[in-house]
């Protein structure tokens, strides 16, 4: 007997009855977005972390906590 399908967009042929549920669920797990950067703003700052011999990431870390404690100092 073929089971009824909902109201979804889910394809028949996806077939999850050898699922678990809340397998990859984690207590305390946090959610971290993606943030994009305008073009011109991540060209910048890749230059700007090559120059220094860092790498992306970290650099833009760096200017973002410096920036926070700017900007905690003017609270």
């Amino acid at each position: 007997m073929q089971p009824t399908r909902c109201n979804d967009d889910m394809p028949d042929e996806i077939d999850f009855s050898g699922g678990e549920r809340g397998k990859f669920d984690r207590e305390g797990a946090g959610l971290r977005l993606p943030v994009h950067l305008e073009a011109g703003v991540h060209s910048a700052l890749a230059g700007l972390a090559s120059a220094r011999g860092k790498d992306l990431s970290v650099f833009v870390n760096e200017l973002l906590k410096k920036d926070i404690q700017v900007m905690q100092r003017q609270c």
